[in-house]
């Protein structure tokens, strides 16, 4: 009978040539996942995510070859401008992508996008100076305005109680990407090094050293690129009267069980500004704190691991690094896939967040003392740390992905994505500057009195964690009803 009720009030939202309309008729008779539409999130969201830190485990040895620094201390210095400069050119530009998203569609924005990552990360491979590489990968972040656009696409193609696992989706390729990413740069930089037998030192491959893993990345780009062309379009393009509008709020409160409807924070007003909604706020600076710790802990993991003894490193090779993140990327995927969606349904995103944030503090203080161990041991202990850390921190992530999607309507969505693009790339752009400063500062003062070494560099990285931890606490933090519940 409710079915017979509502049918007719549904028909009234269909416009013809609307294609978001056209796709929630589809989504309204189809009642199970949409796994066409998430394989297209999924591979949308580690295209985005594969270039981000793909540089790391070469770039080290990039910079020594490049020929910029002066001293083996100084290369964690200049390392991180280049991290930095990638975020930068994102926190410049992510907002306004987000407003586009909004306006012209997500599937021409997702496109540019990807075809940004083909041109620029292909370039980066090629570079041949210092600035060159600053200059390649900023203009990659500045391009490329795919995260927002594709959060907020996630949440659009599927029913509400699929949410969940549709924002985990994005968390767990972005989580994969910055996984995969180092662990092909490993395996793959120096080619001729590496495997003399295929690359010789004069090949194409052995001027350019670090071209083979950003080809394997552009080529996969591209592939994507391509199946796009398919890729539904999600946004209404018709204007939505008043009245409308009252129906849809009625049809969504009697069709949702209050239990998985995330209630929408508020006012007309609030709606109209993003800066007012402070549920969403709130959840944005929570997002970039941690998003500021991952990405300091992702250049400095590569940076101390491939660091001497004597400086208090593992010594490893960029190979060995690769392999511990590809370890740790196939493990994010059993987990978001399998695991993270029941933790989410009896924990909720918040508690989830909090318990992950907490572990996290212990593992982080273990790092520096793992230079002391040897083979077979610093492997084995080492796999396991990274693959706890990295599941973790995704825990967190997709929490907040998940309270950030909620707390606006869907004409809103793809600006506070892009606006909390924005202020991720920004605590982004400084994380990689800020963690190859402290990284090389603390390698100078291996005899200090308060955490020696690279003591102090995890130290710090723990005082950002728990930063994260507090602000997750009212009442700074503005938690829906029935994550309260929760």
């Amino acid at each position: 009978m409710a079915e017979e009720r509502t049918s007719p009030l549904l028909k009234e939202e269909y416009h013809p040539g609307c294609p978001g309309c056209a796709y929630d008729r589809r989504k309204d008779l189809l009642k199970g996942m949409p796994y066409k539409e998430f394989l297209y999130v999924w591979m949308v969201s580690l295209t985005a995510a594969l270039p981000i830190s793909s540089l790391f485990p070469f770039l080290y040895f990039m910079i020594r070859d490049l020929n910029v620094a002066k001293r083996t201390e100084d290369i964690g210095f200049y390392a991180g401008f280049v991290g930095a400069s990638f975020m930068f050119g994102r926190c410049l530009t992510s907002t306004a992508w987000g407003i586009a998203a909004d306006r012209i569609g997500r599937k021409p924005v997702v496109m540019f996008g990807i075809f940004s990552v083909v041109v620029f990360n292909t370039l980066f491979g090629l570079s041949v100076s210092y600035w060159m590489a600053i200059a390649t990968r900023f203009l990659l972040g500045a391009l490329n305005g795919l995260l927002g656009p594709i959060k907020a696409y996630a949440i659009e193609v599927c029913r509400p109680e699929h949410e969940a696992l549709a924002l985990s989706l994005v968390s767990t390729a972005w989580g994969i990407g910055l996984i995969i990413g180092p662990a092909l740069g490993g395996y793959l930089a120096l080619p001729a090094e590496n495997f003399p037998n295929i690359f010789s030192p004069d090949s194409f491959f052995g001027r350019f050293p670090y071209f083979l893993p950003c080809l394997c990345t552009s080529v996969f780009a591209a592939a994507v690129l391509v199946s796009c062309i398919w890729m539904p379009e999600t946004l209404h393009k018709h204007k939505v009267s008043e009245n409308e509008n009252q129906i849809v709020e009625a049809l969504e409160a009697h069709l949702i069980d209050p239990k998985e409807k995330v209630e929408e924070s508020g006012s007309l007003d609030t709606k109209k500004s993003l800066f007012k909604n402070w549920p969403l706020m709130s959840s944005i600076i929570v997002y970039c704190i941690f998003s500021f710790h991952d990405m300091a802990y992702t250049e400095v993991f590569s940076l101390w691991a491939e660091s001497d003894k004597k400086y208090g490193g593992l010594s490893l090779s960029s190979e060995d690094v690769g392999q511990v993140l590809a370890v740790t990327g196939a493990s994010l995927l059993v987990y978001q896939l399998f695991l993270y969606p029941l933790i989410n349904k009896v924990l909720g995103p918040i508690n989830s967040s909090r318990i992950a944030a907490i572990l996290c503090i212990p593992i982080l203080f273990a790092y520096p003392y793992m230079t002391y161990l040897s083979e077979p041991g610093l492997s084995i202990i080492l796999n396991i740390a990274s693959v706890i850390k990295n599941n973790l921190s995704v825990t967190i992530i997709t929490g907040t992905f998940i309270l950030q999607n909620n707390a606006v309507p869907q004409d809103q969505r793809g600006a506070a994505n892009g606006l909390s693009m924005t202020g991720m790339s920004f605590f982004k752009a400084v994380a990689p500057a800020g963690a190859g400063i402290v990284f090389s500062w603390a390698q100078k003062r291996q005899h200090g009195f308060f955490f020696p070494g690279d003591q102090m560099v995890f130290f710090l990285l723990n005082v950002i964690e728990l930063l994260g931890l507090i602000l997750t606490f009212k009442p700074f933090l503005a938690v829906p009803e029935q994550y309260n519940r929760n």
